[in-house]
């Protein structure tokens, strides 16, 4: 039987797989960051809470998680379920690691065991150096998902035409021109042609 408590749980494990606070996940969602607080699970009487339908269907097109994934939720299902490819960043550009969807390809790639995501092309990159601080640091590790999608403000990872991989935040998508803020101050923000961005992939979960 589905209890109140399942679907608060669900909710609350899908805010940790995207990266969020549940009040973080409500406000990313347009609903009042105090939705999904503790305090808002029950009444001033005592009596239980049920979220509603449409604060459902509003965080799951905000993180772009499907139904299937909310329902594993649900069910409980552990942390540690299945494994992804993983590669290092720098190596990340090197030839044949992407088909042209950004798919992981080729066998440069190692595996990783990872909480459980609803996209199967999703994957991990391991950040070595200092070039992403203070975001991501040297030795985090950062999941990304080719199916989620991708709004102003997200941290995603691009391939270019010319094979390099780059990440950084979408400050502004247009017809034209993609604008990407950088992870780091001292290094400048860049602005791509569309056409020169063979794919686009958002960072959901990170180590760190």
């Amino acid at each position: 039987m589905l209890t109140h408590s399942d679907i608060w749980r669900a909710i609350d494990r899908l805010a940790r797989e995207y990266g969020f606070s549940a009040s973080g996940l409500a406000r990313r969602s347009g609903l009042d960051p105090t939705t999904f607080n503790k305090s808002k699970r029950t009444t001033r009487h005592g009596r239980l809470r049920w979220p509603g339908t449409e604060s459902i269907a509003k965080i799951l097109a905000a993180t772009g998680a499907g139904l299937e994934e909310f329902v594993s939720y649900v069910g409980g299902g552990s942390g540690i379920s299945r494994t992804i490819p993983v590669i290092g960043f720098p190596q990340a550009a090197m030839a044949g690691c992407f088909d042209d969807a950004g798919h992981p390809v080729g066998p440069a790639w190692d595996e990783i065991a990872v909480p459980a995501l609803g996209d199967p092309h999703s994957y991990a990159l391991e950040i070595s150096g200092d070039g992403m601080e203070p975001v991501y640091r040297d030795g985090d590790t950062v999941i990304v998902s080719p199916r989620a999608n991708i709004r102003r403000g997200d941290r995603v990872v691009i391939g270019t035409g010319s094979g390099a991989v780059t990440a950084g935040v979408v400050r502004r998508r247009s017809a034209g021109r993609i604008d990407v803020g950088s992870f780091n101050p001292r290094h400048a923000d860049r602005t791509l042609p569309v056409d020169d961005a063979r794919w686009m992939a958002r960072i959901v979960w990170a180590s760190q």
